[in-house]
């Protein structure tokens, strides 16, 4: 019994030395990937943009050291720019013959497998509208600590399944919702800054893509370099109460009145604008309350929100009836399992309801 008590603390020694070896050998070796980050150029029709610097590309950082390192406190004020990774990543999404009209960033959290696959099968589908080229991709981040091993391997396993996954190296919070957008946006900058629109939307909405098409964003129109629109928020009050979902504090945003804004639930904008957009990013100070934060970006650029047709977003929930979502573009919120039987209904609206 003495022997077998001294080789299990000889073991035990044996085992932390290593490990603290290990962590040693590992730390010498993340030290060692700081690539540069990458300076990028982005041209409009006009003129040539500021240079951007972007995040580099990290897809060999373990799991582990990226869920703290990259980790945001859930305050008002957002870590950015920095250098967080696409882990899941399609740059070649964009790279067919004909460029997208309209690229769609849904934003997701990594556990909404029932919501992701509820859009695919509805109103995501690519190929919806006809004669316009759409692409989609589910934007989201990690998983909390406790949870990551198991859940990411599935997701990884889904991701290869539907190759429409774009997974940032954050933690997947609330507070760090303009996170996701803002990376979004570096993600168009990237690999996709052909595409005529961009579509940001949430992944809890009923989506009309015929109607927003051809209704908003006329495909045979000329370009719109400055256009942005969804539902919009006017002469809106920074809320002061600390136990609001929507505190503001004075040191994150001092001002008495937001600027306009449209509603984070979904708005679509130029590509051209949402590389703009990206652009002054980079320089003011980031908000945790992301579509105020790009209103703050479109105030910067002296952009203002396009009003659209009255009553087409619809952002505080509707009921659903044929006719009436025949002649919307976003309804929120719908859950997964409502968009299933809603969508199956929806099908009957082109033969049973006016034209748009």
């Amino acid at each position: 019994m003495r022997w077998s008590w001294s080789y299990l603390v000889l073991g035990a020694l044996l085992g932390t030395a290593c490990g603290v070896l290990l962590a040693l050998l590992l730390e010498a070796k993340l030290g060692s990937l700081k690539p540069p980050e990458l300076q990028l150029h982005l041209k409009s029709k006009s003129s040539l943009m500021p240079l951007i610097s972007l995040a580099p590309d990290a897809l060999n950082v373990p799991m582990e050291r990226l869920s703290e390192q990259h980790l945001t406190p859930s305050v008002a004020v957002v870590k950015y720019p920095y250098s967080y990774p696409f882990l899941i990543n399609h740059p070649d999404k964009c790279q067919g013959e004909t460029a997208p009209f309209l690229l769609i960033l849904v934003m997701t959290q990594p556990q909404d497998t029932e919501a992701r696959e509820a859009i695919r099968t509805t109103w995501g589908e690519e190929t919806i509208v006809p004669g316009v080229t759409i692409h989609r991709l589910f934007v989201l981040g990690l998983f909390p600590l406790h949870l990551h091993r198991h859940l990411q391997c599935q997701l990884e396993k889904e991701n290869d399944e539907n190759q429409d996954l774009l997974q940032v190296g954050f933690l997947d919070t609330y507070s760090n919702l303009t996170l996701k957008t803002l990376m979004g946006l570096e993600w168009v900058a990237r690999y996709c800054q052909t595409a005529q629109y961009v579509l940001k939307v949430d992944g809890d909405v009923f989506l009309n893509p015929g109607f927003l098409v051809h209704q908003v964003l006329h495909p045979e129109g000329p370009p719109r370099p400055a256009f942005i629109t969804g539902y919009i928020y006017k002469n809106r009050m920074p809320m002061r109460k600390p136990r609001h979902k929507w505190y503001m504090p004075r040191e994150a945003f001092p001002g008495t009145i937001y600027p306009p804004y449209c509603a984070g639930a979904g708005y679509v904008m130029s590509g051209c604008l949402a590389l703009k957009v990206l652009t002054v990013a980079q320089k003011i100070k980031a908000i945790y309350l992301e579509d105020v934060f790009v209103g703050l970006c479109l105030q910067s650029l002296k952009v203002k929100p396009t009003p659209s047709p009255v009553g087409i977003f619809q952002v505080f929930g509707r009921e659903y009836k044929r006719c009436d979502f025949n002649q919307l573009a976003i309804v929120h919120p719908i859950k997964p399992v409502d968009l299933l039987w809603i969508w199956a209904d929806f099908q009957k609206a082109n033969t049973t309801c006016p034209p748009s």
